[in-house]
Parts: C-alpha cells; structure tokens; sequence
C-alpha cells in the first residue's frame, strides 16, 4: 500500500513530552502515529477513553462565577459544613 504525508498542528509541550516517550519506548513518532491510526482503524473507536473534565464544563464555570459574585457581594452566606474540622 502507497504512504501518503500528513499535516498536523501539534502543541509544543506535547510534541516535546510524546517525542520523550516515544524516545523511551524505541520508537519514532510516526510509528507511534501508524500504531494509534492502525488500532483506530481496527476498533473502529478512539483506542482510550476520552472524557471532559466536568469541573471545567461551561455550566460549572458559571455557577462558580455566580457564587463568587454572591460572596464578594456579600449575599451569600457561609455556613460550616459537618466534615470541616476547626
């Protein structure tokens, strides 16, 4: 089967941390590219699990941003809660 080049933007930070592992592993990152396209292609799935963080979900931001407000407008009341220990 013929190879075809492919084109990406890549983070730095990442690029510098996955061409340390792949370093360590022994392989180059176009294997490690060829592996994750290849296992893709057999599963039919991204091979590991992908989730958001909840706590940075668009609805979390803004209620902690409405809570903050609350607080540094002073309508908020601070209550002590049974597992904070003085």
């Amino acid at each position: 089967m013929a190879e075809v080049l492919v084109n990406f933007h890549l983070d730095e930070d990442d690029k510098k941390g996955m061409e340390d592992v792949c370093r360590d592993l022994g392989i180059s990152m176009s294997t490690a590219f060829t592996i994750f396209a290849k296992k893709m292609r057999h599963e039919k799935r991204i091979p590991f699990e992908v989730s958001a963080d909840p706590f940075d979900s668009d609805i979390n931001s803004a209620y902690l941003k409405k809570v903050v407000s609350e607080i540094d407008s002073g309508r908020a009341t601070l209550a002590e809660h049974a597992l904070i220990e003085d």
